[in-house]
């Protein structure tokens, strides 16, 4: 065996194939028949397309374009792969049957090499549907080789930084992104049949606010002053809701300076939305809708596999108040508890600690116990409510207890989905929270808030109990799709640099 491999004729090293397909490209454009020069080629259909419709193209002309995935044969016949938008077909390239030149320029072309195929439909003698080649344009010279056939682009890495060579040799991702696609178009549907508005805000701000993150800071340089990429859309959108646009909504880019891992990325995408005269059940109801109705329409099946888990979608998702789930995960009844101290005793009691930034406070306690011990074991959709106010800066009090808002998060194998209020419009309530998080700022919480005092007026003019709902788009792409990584579902993800 090692004497055979001794032998075994050795690869060209990569700097000699690179030279080659330079050579090749010299010769071409010498020749005038420089393939970039190349403007269109009017293909009439696609590869799934002949598939499908065989019986009725049998043997009818055709013209396709894709990349040459592989080729094989020798001397006068020639098979290739080609790959286009919506899979692969074969081709059958024969000298006799095609101009002599064109066969002996075809034979020089190189896998990755993009062309146009006039020919006609037919099936081999083996049964594959295939393309009977009569010409064959180079329309583009791929001057970097693909990845080896048998192993292909495995590097997860390399796979996001490179996520076109991904998707050419590893084509079963583009199934994510469309299903992607599918989702965001089945968001913009289910809103608009249903009376919102999509709107523009802001991605740049003079105030960091609607959340509590870490912002990007960047400097406006003719204003002369630091400004803060969108970290929400919320108070944007709630000004609209002030000024009588009933029902809102925003879907795009939000940027959070943050840890990245693989259900975090700087940048990702939400759709917010906001409905006038209504509150946090309605936004119950609307989610629950939306989500199990994109996986009916985009998969046919309520039935998705995430994580290792099976989900059940089906309509009729379990509504927990955060304290019951804290009393039925942990044991602690914190309704029973009434002072902060005992709140935090019981916390740590059971291996929950604050964090130094926060507040000693009942609500703190509560929602760190539900964050540190009961998250991780939410698997089927379960909505979260009744959020601590002292984690809620935006969402209106609960009538029944002050201590609480009426707040709900989505929680599907232990990630969180979407975030929904019953929108706070007390403005003296609201500057009273905005001062809470000034001072938590001030003592070195760089994820709290600012005070918007402009915000502040547009409550005092009026804003009609609202509904708010915010929906992690990337999360809800990750669950359709089954992908374990936000960045199987994010064309470009960030990466950091490779000199660095």
């Amino acid at each position: 065996m090692a004497e055979e491999q001794k032998n075994a004729p050795q690869q060209p090293e990569l700097s000699e194939l690179l030279k080659i397909r330079r050579d090749k490209l010299a010769e071409l454009q010498a020749a005038g028949e420089d393939p970039f020069q190349q403007t269109k080629f009017d293909w009439d259909a696609t590869s799934q397309q002949i598939k499908d419709n065989f019986d009725a193209m049998e043997g009818k002309p055709v013209k396709v374009a894709g990349r040459l995935m592989s080729k094989r044969g020798m001397g006068k016949v020639s098979f290739c792969d080609l790959q286009d938008r919506d899979g692969r077909i074969q081709l059958y390239a024969r000298q006799d049957e095609m101009d002599e030149e064109v066969y002996k320029k075809f034979k020089k072309f190189d896998i990755g090499d993009i062309v146009g195929v006039d020919g006609e439909v037919f099936r081999t003698q083996r049964g594959e549907m295939s393309v009977r080649a009569k010409d064959i344009t180079l329309l583009s010279k791929s001057l970097l080789p693909l990845p080896e056939k048998f192993h292909g682009l495995q590097d997860k890495e390399l796979r996001y930084r490179q996520r076109y060579v991904d998707l050419i040799v590893n084509p079963e991702v583009k199934r994510n992104f469309v299903i992607r696609s599918q989702f965001v178009k089945h968001v913009r549907d289910f809103l608009d049949s249903r009376g919102f508005l999509e709107v523009e805000t802001p991605v740049l701000n003079t105030i960091q606010g609607g959340a509590t993150a870490r912002p990007f800071v960047t400097h406006h340089n003719t204003l002369n002053i630091d400004m803060y990429l969108r970290i929400a859309t919320e108070l944007p959108l709630k000004r609209l809701i002030v000024g009588g646009m009933d029902r809102v909504y925003d879907l795009g880019r939000i940027f959070r300076n943050e840890g990245m891992d693989p259900k975090h990325n700087p940048e990702f995408t939400t759709v917010e939305l906001y409905q006038a005269y209504a509150d946090f059940n309605d936004m119950m109801d609307l989610f629950e809708e939306l989500l199990s109705s994109a996986a009916q329409k985009i998969l046919g099946t309520y039935e998705v596999e995430w994580l290792g888990e099976k989900v059940d979608l089906t309509p009729g998702w379990r509504r927990l108040p955060m304290h019951e789930a804290v009393k039925e995960y942990c044991g602690i009844d914190f309704m029973t508890i009434n002072s902060d101290e005992e709140a935090v005793k019981a916390a740590k009691a059971i291996g929950v600690e604050l964090p130094s930034t926060k507040e000693p406070t009942w609500g703190n306690a509560l929602y760190e116990c539900f964050d540190q011990r009961v998250e991780e074991k939410l698997i089927q959709p379960t909505f979260i409510t009744m959020h601590p106010v002292d984690v809620s800066p935006l969402a209106k009090r609960s009538p029944k207890d002050p201590r609480l808002t009426e707040r709900f998060e989505l929680f599907i194998c232990h990630s969180e989905m979407g975030n929904a209020f019953s929108e706070l419009n007390d403005p003296i309530d609201q500057r009273s929270r905005f001062q809470k998080e000034v001072e938590a700022r001030a003592k070195g919480d760089d994820e709290a808030g600012m005070m918007d005092e402009d915000f502040l007026t547009a409550l005092e003019y009026g804003m009609p109990p609202t509904g708010g709902l915010g929906i992690g788009i990337d999360r809800c792409v990750m669950l359709l799709t089954g992908a374990d990584s936000i960045r199987d579902v994010i064309a470009f993800p960030t990466m950091k640099p490779l000199d660095k």
